[in-house]
């Protein structure tokens, strides 16, 4: 079982916001360890697995684009209950200007989805 996924953020308080937002997480106590300049959230969804993010100044920005596919870690998946509940919010999210790559749609495979950018440009699938 996977206990958690983690993402090097830019503006970590605007992240954690946005997956408060617009996901319902929950984050837990701000963790920062100033000898090493490092400062996290975990987020919880319920049950299962959980969102690290994570802060430290000298990471570097990745400058790749974040609507092409390339290697490694390409995106998360979040469910939610319904097809209307992935409309919503990805209508929500669209017209509060976050980038909507794709759907939502019924992909090959079965799945209904939608595909946003978070604040800091990870890939989001929305599906049920």
């Amino acid at each position: 079982m996977i206990a958690h996924l983690a993402i090097w953020a830019r503006d970590l308080e605007r992240m954690r916001g946005f997956y408060e937002t617009y996901f319902g997480a929950v984050a837990g106590e701000r963790y920062h360890n100033p000898k090493k300049g490092f400062t996290s959230y975990f987020l919880s969804f319920g049950e299962g697995c959980r969102l690290e993010l994570m802060h430290r100044a000298d990471i570097p920005a990745d400058a790749s684009d974040p609507i092409a596919q390339r290697t490694g870690l390409i995106h998360f998946a979040l469910r939610l209950e319904s097809r209307e509940a992935v409309d919503a919010l990805t209508d929500r999210l669209r017209q509060d200007g976050y980038v909507v790559a794709d759907g939502p749609r019924t992909t090959g495979d079965g799945y209904y989805e939608s595909v946003v950018l978070d604040p800091e440009q990870n890939r989001i699938e929305i599906t049920i």
